[in-house]
């Protein structure tokens, strides 16, 4: 039988042309008024999924 995805992933995780995953950083959603203006434009800018083991296991959660 076919593994199913994960929708909560599927939601948080994107898989470009590389096969890299991409991801948004966290601390962006709330109690936005403490942090200044550099730290949330750094925040919306999106990263990488780092390590290996990460890669892995988003991977796994996101395979159809």
């Amino acid at each position: 039988m076919k593994m199913k995805t994960h929708k909560g992933a599927k939601k948080r995780f994107k898989i470009t042309g590389s096969g890299k995953i991409k991801r948004m950083r966290a601390f962006k959603s709330h109690i936005l008024t403490k942090k200044d203006a550099k730290r949330k434009r750094r925040l919306r800018r999106g990263a990488l999924v780092a390590t290996k083991g990460e890669i892995k296991h988003v991977k796994r959660l996101l395979q159809d």
